[in-house]
């Protein structure tokens, strides 16, 4: 079957992943693939394009071996300016998460970005300056759109109803098996002081150091909201997860991308939790957490009624400032 082929101003969703194994499960998300664009010759981005329900979605993976805030910032500059009906953005993949007494964060769950305490969803734990008194984290990253708080606050009721897509939108990808859950091994989850004691798995710790949690349902994941901490280094340490996420006020897991994108490429941030953020970090969890997170993402989007975006659209025209420059995205409630 031939597939269509759109405009640029047709796509109002853009969709960034910062790997090949996140923009797969994020494909596998596309009820219809559309035919790829001219390339631009000053845009480097490869799209993948195509749509969920009625929104048309451009998805952009960062270069391979680049990851971090700024090749993040460049890419969604890149899209911004050849996709321009873009109205709000996903930021969707994997993380690293941080198990706490207050949440029972579990390998596959997964993050989603939400105003918290001080914070609007994402904080920079590594931007700041040095001072006499220790190191003080500076600057503001601004919280999600608040077209995507509603929709959060839509999926979570939803939720609550036993209402939930999650485990249909998972099912979309259980033809390559790569991405079960099954393929992912043990979750186990090591106290903070403990470190690795070698190896690519963890057939040789120390069982005994082992933290016992309640056993879970293994049929599905769960979805917990609040602050998420991204930086331009991976964090594997158990005592330097807990004392950062202790001096933000709890957060619930690290990433390296979303302090880039935030406040220049309005959006909100989706993560599978693929690893505990401690020295036992390892890939194998990669692809169902990367799943787990693309199928969130899909429901979000089903709750967002396409009418909704463009009147988002129409408002954002109208609030550019003298020089033509966007002063805020205002999306309608």
């Amino acid at each position: 079957m031939s597939q269509r082929r759109l405009h640029p101003e047709d796509y109002t969703v853009g969709w960034i992943s910062a790997l090949p194994i996140e923009l797969a499960a994020a494909t596998e998300m596309l009820d219809e693939m559309h035919q790829n664009l001219p390339q631009d010759s000053n845009d480097d981005n490869l799209y993948t394009l195509g749509c969920i329900g009625e929104h048309n979605v451009v998805i952009a993976c960062l270069p391979a071996g680049q990851m971090g805030t700024n090749s993040a910032a460049a890419v969604a500059m890149r899209m911004r300016l050849k996709f321009t009906s873009v109205r709000f953005g996903l930021m969707v993949g994997i993380g690293g998460g941080v198990p706490s007494g207050e949440v029972d964060l579990r390998l596959g769950d997964v993050v989603v970005s939400q105003p918290h305490l001080n914070h609007g969803g994402v904080v920079q734990y590594d931007f700041g300056k040095s001072t006499p008194n220790g190191f003080v984290r500076t600057g503001f990253l601004s919280p999600p759109p608040t077209l995507l708080l509603n929709a959060v606050a839509k999926v979570r009721t939803s939720h609550v109803r036993g209402k939930s897509s999650l485990l249909s939108n998972l099912a979309k990808i259980n033809h390559l098996p790569e991405f079960g859950r099954d393929q992912a091994g043990p979750d186990i989850l090591f106290e903070s002081t403990y470190k690795h004691a070698g190896g690519l798995t963890c057939e040789t710790c120390n069982k005994d150091r082992v933290v016992k949690r309640k056993v879970r349902d293994s049929g599905g994941f769960m979805v917990s909201y609040g602050t998420i901490a991204s930086g331009n280094q991976v964090i594997r340490d158990g005592v330097a997860r807990d004392k950062i996420s202790s001096e933000l006020g709890g957060i619930l897991c690290f990433e390296m991308e979303a302090a880039g994108l935030i406040n220049s490429f309005p959006c909100l941030i989706i993560r599978g939790i693929c690893d505990y953020s401690d020295s036992h970090k390892n890939k194998r969890w990669q692809p169902y957490a990367a799943a787990t997170a693309a199928s969130y993402a899909t429901e979000l989007l089903s709750v967002i009624p396409t009418a909704q975006v463009a009147m988002a659209r129409t408002t954002e025209e109208i609030t550019k400032g003298k020089e033509g420059k966007l002063v805020y995205l205002i999306t309608v409630n």
